[in-house]
């Protein structure tokens, strides 16, 4: 297939061949961080477990106090978090109680320790008070036999306090991603090698490895494949039969020596090989013996733009996360861009505030493919629809934070 597609067919395209895995295993919690749940989460116990104080105070029974708003009650104990108070409370009294501690049956409201007068272990209530006021109920976090989390969410710190109040021991997770990554080229080294003649380093497969551990993806990192039919044709072979998906960078334009998408078309499968996209139109999506396969552009800037939003949507759908839209921002730009209707075009941008205008954009600057520094400059993408036309400075635009991708 060597027809250019629009960006939006692209992506309509990897939602309809990627399906989630279906993999799952059991792992204990410490070890779920960052992983994919593979079932809902139902929580086996009421959070709180008990009625609790919020606040350090004193509890009472909200019914004994008199209408004039003037109460004295008789403190006759405390109520500590892990040794609660032993008995139950007598007309007119109340007991001290810290936030967390376990209420007493019969009690139903707690004022602040700062809205009380004490004296002689006499509490005298001046303060407003309303009926439960201070108090968490049982269940009112999270109730017994309610779905907490549910398949398909990704596990974060946030999450992992979650289950460790329900005292899950393990879960079950869907099995990690494992991704085969090369790059291929005669001119290209490995960090570390000596460059000779026209040679340059691979930046691109170290981009693409933490991109990937960003994700928490296994990666297999195959290093650099030459510029040779069979070389590349075996490595998308082997990468296949280990790897739920193949990325390799380089190699899929229109060269001599470029050999993926003729290896690929051998071995597997080419769903579509260009986009009306700048940087990445020579982006690449097939299947190499059902396993998916994308082969990035050679041009640093376009692997990441790329990966970003073609790959990462395309790994998280694979892992059960479902779509992943991107958070958008209308912002105005103040650096005034050129553009012709026809194709996406994606610039790297810096996002920032001003303290008149509030949120701004700029460009980098330089934006062609190469200018990889212009990445570590920026921190957002200024996208540029396909059918949009060239940007006067003080335009709306929208905007992709990186952080939020």
């Amino acid at each position: 297939m060597n027809n250019t597609i629009s960006v939006d067919a692209a992506i309509d395209i990897i939602k309809k061949q990627i399906k989630p895995l279906i993999n799952q295993q059991t792992v204990i919690l410490p070890n779920a961080l960052g992983k994919t749940l593979a079932e809902d989460i139902i929580s086996p116990i009421n959070v709180p477990v008990y009625q609790n104080s919020a606040m350090d105070g004193y509890a009472f029974n909200f019914q004994q106090l008199s209408a004039d708003g003037n109460n004295i009650l008789k403190n006759v104990g405390t109520s500590f978090a892990g040794t609660p108070y032993d008995g139950e409370l007598s007309e007119g009294q109340c007991i001290r109680i810290m936030t967390g501690a376990k209420m007493p049956d019969n009690a139903d409201t707690v004022i602040e320790q700062e809205k009380v007068s004490v004296k002689d272990n006499n509490v005298e209530i001046n303060a407003d008070i309303r009926n439960g006021q201070n108090v968490r109920n049982i269940g009112e976090d999270i109730a017994k036999d309610s779905v907490v989390l549910s398949a398909g969410q990704s596990l974060g710190a946030a999450q992992m306090g979650v289950l460790a109040s329900l005292g899950l021991a393990s879960l079950k997770i869907r099995r990690s991603l494992r991704v085969a990554v090369f790059s291929s080229g005669d001119e290209i080294r490995s960090i570390g090698e000596a460059l000779q003649g026209s040679q340059i380093y691979d930046s691109n497969r170290y981009t693409i490895n933490g991109m990937l551990k960003d994700l928490g993806v296994e990666v297999i990192d195959m290093g650099v494949i030459p510029d040779n039919r069979t070389a590349i044709s075996n490595a998308l072979i082997e990468g296949a039969a280990e790897a739920d998906m193949v990325i390799t960078s380089g190699g899929v334009s229109v060269g001599d020596a470029d050999y993926i998408k003729q290896c690929l078309e051998e071995s597997g499968r080419i769903h579509f090989s260009k986009l009306h996209l700048k940087p990445g139109r020579p982006l690449t999506f097939g299947e190499i013996n059902n396993t998916h396969f994308f082969g990035l552009p050679g041009n640093p800037v376009a692997v990441m733009v790329t990966f970003m939003y073609f790959v990462r949507p395309a790994i998280k759908r694979l892992m059960g996360q479902g779509d992943s839209p991107l958070f958008n921002l209308q912002v105005p730009c103040q650096t005034s861009l050129r553009k012709l209707p026809g194709r996406t075009e994606i610039q790297r941008g810096v996002l920032q505030q001003d303290p008149h205008l509030g949120l701004i954009v700029k460009t980098t600057g330089k934006q062609g493919s190469g200018v990889l520094s212009s990445m570590s400059k920026g921190n957002c993408f200024i996208y540029l629809d396909h059918d949009s036309g060239s940007v006067n400075a003080g335009d709306n635009v929208t905007v992709h934070p990186f952080k939020l991708l």
